[in-house]
């Protein structure tokens, strides 16, 4: 009887110390910096789709290895939108959960779901005057660890859902694309 609880006890210590390891090893906040390009969609039948080229950081606050906190920036921009060459840029303001799968060594998959704050100017989607909008996102992504404190993110895809009032049919949903590639630092 005296054996088992030694046993047991020695179990315990012992997975409570992988459990301790771990938690050391895996990185409290990731600071991720690159290129995005957006695919812009606007809900009026007449115009046709647009691209946007630009940049994204974001800063993720992990509470434990599988959930996270984001907050997400992102400006893009293009100088000749649509049949009569007009310029346009649009800026995100996002912040929500992250989902990671932190199974393998050096292969971290992840789902999040960001909600905020999209502006853009008088150009972009159309409108006639620059405006802040409901902002959404949904998709996830890839990083590859290079190093203990990098990491490459070959591929962020997401689904951009905005709200901007679109000139004559008022507040509108506008489904867009977002692609992401870049490093991430890892404190």
């Amino acid at each position: 009887m005296r054996s088992r609880a030694v046993v047991c006890l020695l179990v315990l210590f012992g997975l409570a110390a992988v459990g301790v390891q771990a938690q050391e090893e895996a990185p409290k906040v990731d600071v991720f910096a690159g290129y995005s390009y957006l695919q812009a969609n606007p809900s009026t039948p007449t115009l046709d789709s647009f691209h946007l080229n630009g940049g994204s950081v974001s800063g993720a606050y992990h509470f434990t290895n599988w959930l996270s906190g984001v907050a997400d920036f992102g400006a893009y921009t293009n100088g000749n939108i649509g049949r009569d060459g007009f310029g346009g840029t649009m800026s995100t303001y996002l912040f929500g959960p992250r989902i990671s799968y932190q199974h393998f060594r050096r292969i971290t998959p992840f789902g999040q779901v960001l909600f905020g704050v999209a502006r853009t100017n008088a150009s972009a989607f159309f409108t006639s005057n620059s405006q802040n909008a409901f902002a959404m996102t949904a998709g996830g992504g890839v990083d590859l660890r290079l190093a203990d404190h990098w990491s490459l993110r070959p591929l962020q895809v997401e689904y951009l859902l905005t709200r901007f009032e679109e000139s004559s049919v008022g507040n509108q949903a506008q489904n867009n694309l977002r692609v992401s590639t870049g490093v991430v630092f890892r404190f």
